[in-house]
């Protein structure tokens, strides 16, 4: 019990300490080191500022992110009007194969649909739709088209978490079928085990990450 309430006080001052949050509006509870977010904010960025800011505290083990977006009046927009600006901006984006994103919008949130060649071109999509003024929320739909497998991408994944210095890389064994990967052994927070997941999706061929690891603090 001492243990979460000691970090509950540490995520509530992360919280306070971004400035792209207002903390009076979040309220946050922990249970074995579980943190779940509630309240609401004035926009989907804000939530996912949240999220990640208490994802960042060491000792979080997980985040339940129940946190409502509640628009303001001067920041709704028609659904036609979302997917319009948000057709736009994927085609701004140079990272972003948008010919093959289509982009689907109800009630304000963003359903990101279609195939992509790699990890961080589906990342980037959801990020670069992720601060659109007038949103409630992102679903990133998106699949990775299956390549040649590499021979080696176990051992470049394991290469990339030294150089890293990712967790207690010892602790962690990747394996490899057909551009699947897989990842067991022990992390020590959220935050790093978020780290290893991502350098994991770098690989060359990867179309699929299963995450086993298990979080020991």
């Amino acid at each position: 019990m001492g243990t979460d309430m000691s970090l509950r006080h540490e995520v509530e001052d992360e919280l306070e300490w971004d400035p792209r949050l207002d903390s009076r509006e979040i309220g946050v509870a922990v249970k074995d080191g579980v943190v779940t977010l509630t309240g609401q904010v004035s926009s989907y960025a804000a939530r996912c500022a949240a999220e990640q800011a208490a994802q960042s505290v060491v000792g979080v083990q997980g985040i339940a992110n129940d946190i409502v977006v509640k628009l303001p009046l001067e920041s709704t927009r028609t659904d036609a009007e979302i997917a319009a600006i948000a057709v736009m901006t994927l085609k701004h984006n140079v990272t972003v194969p948008s010919d093959d994103i289509k982009v689907i919008v109800r009630d304000g949130a963003i359903s990101l649909e279609g195939h992509v060649d790699h990890w961080f071109e589906k990342n980037a999509a959801q990020a670069t739709l992720s601060t659109l003024r007038g949103i409630r929320g992102i679903a990133n739909n998106l699949a990775i088209r299956q390549q040649a497998s590499q021979p080696d991408v176990q051992a470049k994944i394991r290469e990339a978490f030294r150089r890293r210095a990712l967790a207690d890389c010892g602790k962690v064994s990747v394996g490899c079928d057909g551009g699947v990967v897989t990842l067991e052994g022990q992390v020590h927070s959220a935050l790093d085990r978020q780290q290893v997941v991502s350098a994991a999706w770098q690989g060359p061929g990867v179309v699929q990450v299963v995450d086993n690891l298990k979080l020991v603090p």
